[in-house]
């Protein structure tokens, strides 16, 4: 079985689609999936169908809901398979579960590389970070789970998602100064601080880039811009951190010039307290 729920879901067996039209039988096969040999306790899979307001035949609905499910899987599986639906799609006590291997979900194989990627960003080793934050991000197809209407469960979790996509994207970059490639990550970072405006990280990423390649009026506008838009729409100034980045750049501190002369760690904790 092969799982994909970084984009719109997708769900084969055996060459198959299992994925129902239906909205509420998405709902509850992207949850089990999220979380394969994991048992979804039953009073959860209710909440994210329908929400605080259960109908009264809440329970009965739901197993038919599983019921479809199993039958779609036991189509694709095909008559002679080793394992029929009921040994996939498992019933528990209080729940159902998804009995397939962690690695069969892209967000399993996407959550590993992103480990290894960290832990070699934490150890210095810049290349092998940058590729396996790259090879983690290339699992993405768009949005996650962008075709399932999703309730208040589905929502958490496409969140942590979307904001685990844009920090893995952070320290993808950040490694990528490190190993001196900040000309190359200028058009990229240009569209980043446009599509997320008050993100200080990709902020403080293009500062650092411009200023490396000789733009330092542009970095500093960019300083400025992010500035006038916080305290406009927030009330807030920028964090300690960026402004001590914007007064380096002021001041054009020699610590910013080379990636080896900077502190190890996320560019937007380069001036840390």
């Amino acid at each position: 079985m092969e799982i994909r729920v970084l984009g719109p879901l997708s769900a084969d067996v055996c060459g198959g689609s299992i994925v129902p039209t239906a909205g509420k039988p998405r709902q509850i096969l992207s949850l089990l999936a999220l979380y394969p040999g994991r048992v979804m306790p039953v009073p959860t899979l209710m909440e994210e169908v329908w929400g605080t307001d259960l109908p009264r035949s809440a329970l009965t609905t739901l197993q038919t809901y599983i019921l479809q499910l199993r039958r779609r899987l036991g189509t694709a599986l095909g008559p002679d398979a080793s394992k029929g639906s009921k040994d996939v799609l498992v019933t528990r006590h209080g729940g159902y579960l998804l009995q397939v291997p962690p690695e069969c979900v892209d967000v399993h194989e996407y959550e590993r590389l992103v480990a290894a990627g960290h832990t070699a960003f934490d150890a210095g080793e810049d290349g092998r970070a940058a590729r396996l934050f790259r090879q983690a991000l290339a699992l993405w197809r768009g949005p996650a789970l962008v075709d399932v209407q999703a309730g208040s469960i589905l929502d958490i979790e496409v969140m942590r998602l979307e904001e685990s996509r844009l920090c893995t994207l952070e320290r993808r970059i950040d490694a990528d100064l490190r190993l001196g490639r900040h000309t190359e990550l200028l058009t990229e970072l240009t569209a980043l601080i446009a599509r997320h405006p008050l993100h200080e990280g990709f902020h403080s990423q293009a500062m650092v880039a411009l200023y490396r390649a000789g733009r330092q009026a542009r970095a500093l506008d960019v300083y400025r811009s992010l500035r006038g838009r916080l305290r406009e729409e927030l009330g807030l100034e920028p964090s300690p951190q960026l402004q001590r980045l914007h007064q380096g750049l002021l001041s054009a501190d020699p610590a910013l010039d080379s990636p080896a002369t900077g502190r190890r760690g996320p560019t937007f904790n380069f001036y840390a307290a």
